[in-house]
């Protein structure tokens, strides 16, 4: 069975999450260091969609 893809508000509220807990000192540096990267991954998918969708988008008000 494929993995499920993400969805943009589950990586959003993921973000959020993490933020939250860098701001609240809640990361030891090992932990810092890997949710930067899963954050780092978080952006790139949130990106993406956001770009996907505007291209979308355009092509859909193009057509009329």
């Amino acid at each position: 069975m494929a993995k499920e893809e993400m969805k943009y508000e589950q990586a959003v509220r993921e973000l959020e999450q993490i933020v939250e807990r860098m701001e609240n000192d809640e990361l030891d540096i090992d932990q810092l260091s890997e949710q930067l990267k899963r954050a780092k991954t978080l952006v790139k998918l949130c990106k993406d969609k956001l770009t996907k969708t505007d291209e979308e988008i355009k092509k859909l008000l193009s057509e009329d």
